[in-house]
């Protein structure tokens, strides 16, 4: 969503925050003077998808053949054989 300024959210907050309730919005910005200064989420958004990188990190190998077959795969998906 494109930055809301302080005005518009001081007077439309109710709205605001029926529209991250009923998912229409993940996360509002709000901006002073045009530059990000806050964000408004829901209480129950959980952790944000960007944080769960590295979570498997040590939990298993990868092998060293993994991308062997990468040519076959990629000629399947575009129709080839």
């Amino acid at each position: 969503m494109t930055p809301v300024n302080m005005l518009q959210a001081k007077s439309n907050l109710s709205r605001l925050v029926e529209a991250l309730e009923q998912g229409v919005e993940r996360e509002i910005v709000i901006a002073r003077n045009g530059k990000p200064a806050a964000k408004l989420v829901p209480l129950n958004a959980g952790p944000a998808p960007g944080q769960r990188l590295g979570i498997a990190k040590g939990a298993f190998e990868v092998p060293e053949d993994i991308d062997q077959h990468n040519t076959e795969v990629a000629a399947l998906f575009q129709g080839r054989q």
